[in-house]
């Protein structure tokens, strides 16, 4: 992953900002401090030659089976590639574990090519697609290309207008204009929560400008990038502080992904969240196995 990649990260302030103001009042209007949240977290990827040696000898073909039983969610990639036909998209319903859930980005084809215009077609096809993993459909997200400003802000609004409001939808812009515009951040922000749809956080070392921590619904998408670097670590602690703050506020949904630019230390950033999420919140999530320690 190139995005937002620096060279010398140990050199760089990348503690996360304050909560935008408006962050607490969304939680604390519509969130929910009586029940726990549903806590997602998973890699980008299961293929086993990005995630080498977290696969036991004799996995096979059989990526996805084992994947599913030591986390509980994929970000779902694949799907910013191509649209699939029914039969991809029930076999990963049927080969993955009951409590797992997908969260598969919209096509390249809709947010890169035709740039949210003239797709209705081909959202359809998409829809139509990821309806097959049925109850295993978390929140579907589309990440926009750094070059989307917000001059094409009647595109992004006519899309969600057009998108189905019985489908969760995170949304990634990477302009910063989106976030250093006030005018432009008020009425994109009005737009989501209007709409009920997640603002995703992007945080990933190269682009602090896009740590806008502004939540727009009670679920919050994260979208985690280490720097294969030891204070991986601690950005990943400091995320475990913000997000006890967002549970004691009534945050309802917490899916947090990560991403690594070598994506082999994954699953080792993914088991230390993890194993804080369980120790100190009550969890009782999967720590992955083979993936105990840290590479630092």
């Amino acid at each position: 992953m190139k995005f937002g990649k620096v060279e010398n990260p140990g050199e760089l302030d990348l503690f996360l900002p304050q909560d935008h103001s408006d962050t607490k009042r969304v939680l604390e209007s519509s969130g929910d401090t009586k029940n726990k949240p549903n806590i997602y977290v998973g890699c980008a990827k299961w293929n086993k030659a990005d995630l080498k040696n977290f696969y036991p000898k004799g996995t096979g073909t059989k990526e996805l089976e084992y994947y599913s039983t030591q986390f509980n969610s994929i970000e779902l990639n694949a799907t910013f590639y191509r649209i699939f036909p029914q039969s991809v998209t029930e076999g990963w319903y049927n080969r993955s574990s009951s409590n797992f859930k997908f969260f598969p980005k919209v096509p390249q084809l809709i947010s890169q090519f035709r740039r949210l215009k003239n797709c209705k077609v081909e959202l359809d096809d998409y829809l139509a697609s990821i309806s097959h993993l049925k109850e295993k459909l978390g929140m579907c997200f589309l990440q926009m290309h750094p070059t989307f400003k917000p001059e094409k802000f009647d595109d992004l609004r006519d899309f969600i207008e057009m998108w189905p409001i019985d489908v969760p939808l995170s949304v990634e812009l990477r302009h910063t204009d989106w976030y250093n515009d006030t005018n432009v951040s008020n009425e994109l922000y009005a737009m989501l929560e209007e709409r009920g749809i997640s603002n995703t956080i992007t945080d990933t070392a190269g682009r602090r400008d896009l740590m806008h921590m502004r939540l727009t619904s009670p679920s919050c998408f994260v979208r985690y990038t280490g720097a294969n670097h030891s204070t991986d670590y601690d950005r990943l602690d400091e995320w475990f502080e913000r997000l006890k703050l967002w549970v004691d506020l009534g945050i309802k949904d917490i899916y947090f992904f990560v991403h690594q630019n070598l994506e082999v230390e994954s699953p080792l950033l993914s088991a230390h969240f993890i194993k804080r999420l369980n120790e100190e919140l009550g969890y009782n999530l999967t720590v992955p196995n083979g993936a105990q320690a840290s590479l630092f």
